[in-house]
């Protein structure tokens, strides 16, 4: 099958940091890729490079599109005093140019030359193709199916809110149905309805589909290849059978380092044996023979130059192995709830947020009777009584008991990390009361760098009753940083690793209650899939607020909706 896209040992920087290391790829025709990875690992760079609007530092990118290529930036950039027609007109202006032809060599048809009519031929043949006749048909299908069907064309593009411009420009997209369609992360600011009609557009497409994206529901249903961006090795790795066949490879990958380490602890604890014990089992107490101590004595020394020989080349393997160990694979991901010690104090109403070189990453309210060391509390954990803050929040009546579970959605605007962060104690409400009982961890949606010095370790280990080796020793458990990490500046960090410190926190702090704010956010996709498996574990309160819709569908509890600051009952 020929090749559409062709990568060849492409690097590529961003300042002085490198994303990607002479990366080689392919993608055939007709395919449909997902390009996956963590915040900030260079998904867009790549994008960017396959579509043409970049180009690499080293290596070559060859796309062959003789249908065209449209691309979707994830923010569009359009004119706010041209109005929505314009840029309907400006998204089909091939098809616009391809049409004004055809009608100009109509004109000339009768009695035409043979160079004329064989280039009307190709050129409506390609216009078929392209579904020109059939475009602006498309434009209103598309409107339509992603919630903005309201829109007039003579509306002025400034007037349109961020999520609106992008659906605008997604439907231009589709209505213009290039070959090849280059889209990134295209099911923002999209709703369930809108993202149903898009993912079956992108699988009527006859062409090739390359979408940068981290829902994986879409990427379930479209992508039957994904390339997964690889921040550690600047590296792009390919997945066959789409996003089922990235889990498959990783759980096949993940056994084969737990058999490996498996092995290395038996042969390291074998050769540490023999070595121990076989010298000190050389000839002693064999009789003689003939009473010949001549040959008694030669024989013995045959016998421990070769058990001598051996215990040597085991020593030496043994070396190799510790200098060259098999790490241990990480455990699974644990949120640890606070143990059942007897009856609990009556906590604080406070829920300060963790100050600590990334902020928000695990506020806590702790027993006045207990403290850290205290056992969990039982009963009502936090309590909302007619809390307002502004006109962004209103809450009459809400409460949170010990082993609750709850999940949040809504759209941008609902009010839904206001609610966490007056739930933790990071944010005072304007009017109501708000009472915490108990210790309450808190992964808020972003997370600032306060100190942007301070290294990945300190940051982790800050108010730990641990040993510094203790702590690096538990955050490697966790499998979310290597050991070269450890020591870097956490200003240096990427989103997604400055995520990663944040949920590492909230993991080495037991807690009564986790408020999680978008904790899908940022994250590798594997990594998702690893934390959903974690609060399915949790056996504490649990509230979380995220827009992922395999999390909710997943999810085992309450499921609410907010919407306009308000959570109906």
């Amino acid at each position: 099958m020929p090749t559409q896209i062709s990568v060849r040992g492409v690097t590529k920087a961003r300042g002085d940091r490198l994303l990607l290391d002479g990366v080689s790829l392919t993608v055939r025709p007709g395919e449909r890729i997902g390009i996956v990875g963590e915040n900030g690992a260079g998904k867009s760079t790549l994008l960017n490079l396959l579509a043409g609007r970049a180009r690499p530092d080293q290596g070559e990118v060859t796309t062959v599109a003789e249908g065209g290529a449209g691309f979707l930036a994830q923010t569009p950039h359009l004119p706010s005093d041209h109005c929505v027609g314009d840029a309907i007109d400006h998204a089909l202006s091939e098809l616009r140019a391809m049409e004004r032809r055809l009608r100009d060599l109509e004109s000339a048809l009768d009695g035409a030359s043979d160079t004329t009519l064989s280039e009307y031929g190709d050129l409506l043949t390609a216009y078929e193709l392209r579904g020109g006749y059939e475009a602006d048909a498309r434009v209103d299908k598309a409107m339509h199916g992603l919630g903005l069907a309201h829109v007039n064309r003579a509306r002025r593009l400034g007037s349109l809110s961020g999520g609106e411009q992008a659906r605008l420009g997604l439907a231009c997209l589709i209505a213009a149905a290039p070959e090849v369609m280059f889209l990134d992360e295209p099911t923002n600011h999209l709703d369930e309805g809108a993202l149903d009609w898009l993912e079956a557009a992108l699988l009527a497409h006859r062409g090739t589909v390359v979408a940068v994206s981290h829902d994986r529901i879409f990427l379930e249903r479209v992508a039957t290849a994904i390339l997964e961006v690889d921040e550690a090795r600047r590296a792009v790795v390919r997945y066959g059978d789409g996003y089922q066949g990235l889990l498959a490879e990783r759980a096949a990958a993940s056994k084969r380092w737990e058999q490996a380490y498996a092995q290395w602890c038996e042969e390291t604890r074998r050769l540490e044996e023999f070595t121990l014990t076989t010298a000190h089992a050389v000839a002693g107490g064999r009789g003689m023979k003939d009473n010949n101590k001549m040959a008694y004595d030669r024989a013995g020394g045959r016998v421990q130059a070769s058990v001598a020989g051996r215990v040597r080349n085991a020593q030496e393997r043994l070396r190799r192995l510790h200098d060259d160990p098999v790490p241990k694979p990480p455990e699974p991901l644990r949120f640890t709830a606070r143990p059942l010690v007897g009856a609990a104090g009556t906590a604080r109403a406070a829920g300060a947020a963790d100050t600590a070189g990334t902020a928000g990453t695990a506020g806590t309210a702790e027993d006045e009777g207990g403290g850290r060391g205290g056992g969990a509390v039982e009963g009502d954990l936090v309590t909302l009584r007619d809390v307002r803050v502004g006109d962004r929040l209103h809450v009459p009546d809400l409460t949170v008991a010990s082993g609750h579970r709850l999940l949040i959605h809504g759209g941008n605007g609902a009010g839904k990390s206001t609610l966490l962060r007056i739930m933790a104690g990071v944010l005072e409400p304007d009017e109501g009361t708000v009472v915490r009982r108990g210790r309450i961890g808190y992964l808020a949606q972003e997370i600032p760098v306060r100190r942007p010095t301070e290294r990945v370790l300190a940051t982790f280990g800050k108010g730990l009753p641990l040993t510094e080796d203790e702590q690096a020793e538990l955050l490697l458990s966790y499998g979310l940083f290597h050991p070269r990490d450890l020591h870097v500046p956490v200003g240096s960090l990427s989103a997604g690793q400055r995520r990663r410190l944040a949920l590492a926190r909230l993991l080495a702090r037991p807690a009564d209650l986790l408020l999680l704010d978008e904790p899908a956010n940022h994250l590798a996709l594997t990594l998702v899939e690893e934390l959903e498996k974690a609060l399915e574990r949790w056996t504490g309160a649990l509230v979380v607020v995220s827009h992922d819709r395999l999390l909710r569908r997943r999810f085992t509890g309450r499921i609410r909706r907010m919407e306009s600051g308000r959570l109906p009952t």
